[in-house]
């Protein structure tokens, strides 16, 4: 029924498209106004525009139509290249915070330009984020020829950038390019500096994200994290992964009686579908007993239980070459979506560390977080949010429920020609691989070239062995070959070309056809394996049929892939068994493909789920970094009035202080306990006062003479610094306070994170007890580093210039004497070293004590005694 209503009115998109087309015409009508204009009238037209916008006499949508325009005019002159008119609907969809889908080889990076000269206007900074650097790189600099014609500057930040003051000048520039790891680090380095100027970004006004579901969905399941040293060491992973080892695996047998509970034949269990182990009772007895404790549960042992589950997990679920690979000593791993190795980036939680004590490699320790935030947390932060990618429907709600943005379908500029034919289902993965085998010779021998994606690096190198003993010449890109992505994609589309790419069909590097290939079909693409997203499959489909190419594409899948064994076979494996399919055969239909679709929706969803999970549990995490980023950014503020901030803390230290000292004997009393007060000034503030000096009549007399104690106190101290010296020294201790503070609550935090799994058990919602337990460590964060800052600043001993200058004469003068001392020494035991050796010296010959004076005329002069009496 929806169906038919939307072939009869058009769906919401449509309808969106259509509104969009009308703005377009009229973009499309002032063309000729423009075009008529020289270089210097097109650009003085354009710069006055942005000076209206700049005054606050003009909005960004009041000028849409006529910076489109200019823009499209100023690139047919600079870049030779004339924005369609989808192009201009795609700009436009852009500029209003949305996600424009367009399919590949429509012309994404070009799009960009429109919306990117449009909020640059403003002058506070368009970022435009990429995959990776090369992309960065390629953009800004084939681009910057347009920008500059319209006056703009343009900057990337690429990870060879290690200078903060470059960093500084590409984040200055009116539009800045690069990724959004680098991106994301560099505005988690800013929030530990110790200077404004050390900053290098400036404020996020707007940017637009190229391959937004690559970088919004995919890579949002892994946080950034500056780590460095813990002081917290950890179990021996060598012997978790030795334990790991002797248990034994079983199967999860499902009982027949609904009454009874499933149980195991071994002493674990994988859970392949949500990437877990569980270990049963029996393999709990035998790990106690391997690590000698009587609980491995129990509170003192969580570390232990922790890392065995982890060992578990890092040799049964996570596979080498397909999860990580082992190069130069060092576990590396395997990003799962693009197939590129990604180095620098650890697991956490002790998982890294398991899989290095399983390929007996060097372990490195363990790190600590030092900072982190979330790749949703940080993009959120932008005033707009835009972004464009080939693939974003199948994730149209996640979009919309974590970023507030939703996707329109951009029409393509050429109908797509290209056909995608049915899965073909294989019972086995030999009778499958046999099958593409001979289909990519067939392709090879028509000269018709091919691009055959893999889902992992193992099964990349065993059809690269099946292709080289049936003499196919090939080439393989994988996450071991990554260096020669660009030229083995640009070079897939020649006559006779077989290339084989684990998921990474060469984004952002299109693959050109000659004439002669486009007359034998096309690029070909297979697919050996589905993968569980259903974008990565689009996306290999994508690279054939380009602007209106012809082209195919075909899937060859079996029984055995992890996708249809974990999640959707059973139905599959019924209809086949109906048919009755022989050795070698397959099935091919609809009914089959829609349900490899169902499964793959199952997986999306949960990996929906996991996103979301993460994020609500770093949303808390995100509320506190905000008031200590905040509270940071006003510390390294000049202007910033840190005297009446430690005035606050100095009345809530006593306020604090006279709260306990009511209490005496466990029980609050109408007196004071004065020792105590006493003793905690000794204790804390290195302050010794007297009975008398603060024995008063009321709660409020003594309350104040407490507080002008502590500020008398402090102020003379201080009195040897300068006002601005006093306020730095205030500055700078305070904010190494916070950071220290900040980094033990992270660890805290993680720690909390770990274990707060099992109040699930206990029927109360994890969630809600993290939310409860870190707000309770955020006030007790808060009221600690307001104690510290206070006993800091009291202990801290400071001194004059005078002070200073003496103390630095006189390790001058002791340091002299001990040169001296040290020079007669050395000189005395080289003249006791001659006298005591047998050897007779001739007077003539060279001083055996290294002066370069003959002997008669230096040690021998008159013997060892004279010698030593003036050495005293």
């Amino acid at each position: 029924m929806v169906n038919i209503f939307s072939k009869v009115f058009g769906t919401s998109n449509d309808r969106e498209v259509k509104k969009y087309r009308k703005k377009a015409e009229q973009i499309t009508a002032l063309e000729k106004n423009y075009e008529s204009l020289s270089d210097e009238e097109l650009q003085d037209v354009f710069s006055k525009l942005k000076d209206e916008v700049q005054n606050g006499e003009k909005q960004l949508n009041d000028v849409l139509f006529d910076s489109f325009a200019i823009t499209r005019e100023a690139s047919k002159r600079v870049l030779k290249m004339r924005h369609y008119d989808v192009q201009l609907i795609g700009g436009m969809v852009l500029n209003e915070g949305r996600i424009a889908e367009m399919k590949t080889g429509e012309g994404k990076t070009l799009v960009a330009t429109l919306p990117v000269v449009l909020n640059a206007m403003t002058g506070k900074g368009v970022h435009v984020v990429t995959v990776n650097d090369y992309l960065a790189k390629r953009d800004a600099t084939e681009l910057e020829p347009l920008y500059n014609f319209l006056g703009f500057t343009v900057g990337a930040i690429i990870g060879e950038i290690r200078d903060d003051g470059l960093r500084r000048e590409q984040y200055a520039a009116d539009i800045t390019y690069g990724t959004n790891n680098e991106f994301g680090f560099d505005y988690l380095r800013d929030n530990m500096g110790y200077d404004l100027s050390e900053k290098v970004q400036r404020e996020h006004f707007f940017v637009i994200v190229d391959e937004v579901d690559s970088i919004l969905i995919d890579e949002a399941r892994t946080p950034l994290i500056i780590s460095g040293p813990t002081n917290h060491k950890s179990v021996n992973y060598a012997k978790a992964n030795e334990i790991a080892m002797k248990l034994e695996k079983g199967e999860l047998i499902q009982p027949k009686s609904a009454d009874q509970k499933p149980y195991s034949t071994g002493d674990f269990t994988v859970d392949e579908k949500n990437r877990a182990v569980l270990i049963t009772e029996k393999g709990i007895e035998k790990a106690e007993q391997m690590f000698e404790v009587d609980n491995l549960y129990s509170l003192e042992n969580a570390i232990l239980s922790h890392h065995l589950d982890q060992a578990l997990k890092a040799n049964y679920i996570f596979e080498k070459d397909v999860d990580y690979v082992v190069k130069d000593n060092e576990v590396i791993i395997v990003d799962e979506f693009t197939g590129r190795l990604s180095e620098g980036r650890r697991f956490s939680e002790g998982l890294h560390q398991a899989l290095e004590a399983k390929e007996g490699v060097t372990i490195q320790d363990e790190s600590q977080t030092l900072a982190d935030i979330t790749f949703q947390n940080y993009f959120r932060m932008y005033d707009k949010l835009a972004g464009m990618t080939g693939t974003a429907q199948t994730e149209a709600t996640e979009f919309a429920e974590i970023y507030n943005l939703d996707v329109v379908s951009i029409p393509t500029n050429v109908p797509v020609q290209r056909i995608d034919r049915n899965d073909l289902i294989f019972k086995s993965e030999r009778e499958k691989f046999e099958a593409v085998s001979k289909k990519i010779k067939e392709y090879h021998e028509k000269g018709q070239p091919v691009l055959v994606g893999t889902a992992s690096i193992e099964k990349s190198e065993h059809l690269n062995k099946l292709l080289t003993k049936l003499k196919i010449p090939h080439t393989v890109l994988n996450a071991k070959q990554h260096e020669k992505e660009g030229k083995i994609i640009s070079d897939a589309g020649q006559k006779g070309a077989v290339t084989i790419a684990t998921n990474m069909a060469g984004r952002g590097v299109d693959i050109k056809l000659t004439k002669e290939t486009l007359e034998l079909g096309g690029l070909a693409i297979i697919g050996t394996e589905r993968h569980e997203s259903r974008r990565i499959d689009n996306q290999l489909r994508g690279r054939s049929g380009r602007q209106g190419d012809i082209g195919e594409s075909q899937f060859y899948l079996s029984l055995e892939d992890n996708l249809l064994r974990i999640f959707g076979s059973d139905k599959i494996k019924g209809i086949m068994e109906r048919i009755g399919i022989e050795e070698g055969e397959h099935i091919e239909s609809k009914m089959v493909t829609r349900a490899v679709e169902n499964a793959q929706k199952k997986v999306e969803s949960m990996h929906f789920e996991s996103r979301k999970h993460l994020l609500e549990y770093d949303d808390v995490a995100n509320q506190q970094r905000k008031v200590i980023y905040n509270f940071r950014n006003d510390l390294l503020n000049p202007e910033y009035d840190i005297m009446s901030k430690l005035d606050e803390h100095r009345y809530e230290y006593i306020v604090n202080l006279l709260a306990d000292a009511e209490i005496i004997d466990g029980m609050p009393s109408e007196d004071y306990n004065y020792e105590y007060i006493m003793a905690k000034f000794k204790e804390e503030l290195n302050l010794v006062v007297e009975l008398d000096d603060i024995k008063t009549d009321n709660y409020h007399d003594l309350e104040e003479k407490l507080v002008s104690i502590i500020k008398e106190v402090y102020e003379e101290k201080m009195s040897i610094a300068a006002p601005e010296q006093k306020s730095e020294i205030e500055r700078v201790l305070y904010l190494q306070i916070l950071d220290n503070a900040w980094r033990e609550h992270l660890y805290a935090m993680d720690t909390l994170k770990t274990g707060i799994g099992l109040r699930g058990y206990n029927q109360k919602d994890p969630l809600v007890e993290y939310k409860k337990e870190s707000y309770n460590m955020f006030v007790e964060l808060v009221s600690t580093i307001k104690l510290e800052i206070i006993k800091v600043l009291f202990t801290v001993q400071l001194q004059s210039k005078e002070d200073a200058q003496r103390e630095q004469e006189a390790l001058e003068r002791m340091k002299e004497k001990m040169e001296e001392a040290t020079e007669n020494l050395v000189t005395n035991f080289e003249q006791e070293r001659v006298a005591q050796s047998d050897k007779k010296i001739a007077r003539n010959e060279p001083c055996p004590c290294g002066s370069g004076k003959k002997y008669k005329q230096c040690c021998g002069k008159s013997g060892p005694k004279r010698g030593l009496a003036a050495g005293n």
